[in-house]
């Protein structure tokens, strides 16, 4: 049985993690199975964005312990979190429809997408590494708190807080709560916004919010946009809406 499902609607991909006897734990074979499906949906100017959601009742219950205590070295832990880190890095819009819990590295799966919408009843989420007796691994810590802040960050690695999907809303790891029969349909439906845009666009937008965090004073944040705007409005897309644009001007009438 293959660990992830992948199917397209118009141009979203939608991968879902199908392991739910194991509530979707994440092993190596499902890592290298989300890479070659990015893989090809890269590669295929026809998709424009990604959802990620679990199959079952839950989103992702953290690392297989089989693989994790198979890592006895840093190359063999890092593995580990391949597969969320081969969607962190897309350049493809990514939007986490959190169907259930999402546990340890199973919240770094939401961790690494750009947007996360929550079902109402169902989605939890729980740090819970230290609960285990291991440290957070996959640079959980530091993306939980470049997302959600240093209280929540403390809360929830250090106090075991497990936020339900209004609690994470209210602290920002979740942009949108939706009734957990519309999770998926909504997710592909704001997922869309962005893939009816221009890709090398998002791809590029999306890489200069990525790397906001060297910007230290305001002159700096202006060039570091500046590249990127000049080589937007080289574009087909810009210049045909200018084009449209002052037709439409020198098209009407003299008043």
């Amino acid at each position: 049985m293959s660990l992830i499902s992948s199917e397209v609607h118009g141009r979203v991909g939608v991968i879902a993690l199908n392991d739910p006897e194991k509530r979707n734990a994440i092993t190596l074979a499902m890592n290298d199975e989300i890479g070659a499906v990015l893989d090809q949906w890269e590669a295929d100017e026809a998709i424009g964005a990604v959802v990620l959601t679990g199959s079952g009742k839950g989103f992702c219950a953290g690392a297989d312990l089989d693989d994790l205590l198979a890592g006895s070295n840093a190359e063999e832990m890092k593995a580990i979190y391949d597969g969320f880190l081969r969607i962190a890095h897309t350049p493809l819009p990514t939007v986490a429809a959190v169907n259930g819990a999402a546990v340890g590295a199973g919240m770094n799966m939401v961790l690494a997408c750009d947007l996360v919408v929550a079902a109402r009843q169902r989605a939890r989420f729980d740090s819970r590494f230290l609960q285990i007796g291991i440290h957070p691994g996959g640079g959980h810590t530091w993306r939980l708190r470049s997302i959600a802040g240093r209280s929540t960050t403390m809360a929830m690695v250090l106090f075991n807080q497990i936020l339900d999907a209004q609690r994470a809303q209210e602290v920002g790891l979740v942009w949108e709560v939706v009734d957990d029969d519309t999770l998926l349909s909504h997710a592909i439906d704001i997922a869309a916004v962005a893939a009816g845009q221009e890709r090398q666009l998002n791809a590029r937008t999306k890489a200069s919010i990525l790397t906001l965090d060297t910007i230290t004073e305001s002159n700096q944040a202006v060039e570091h946009e500046i590249h990127p705007q000049l080589w937007s409005m080289g574009q087909p897309t810009f210049r045909q809406l200018v084009e449209r644009l002052q037709s439409t001007i020198s098209s009407k009438p003299d008043s």
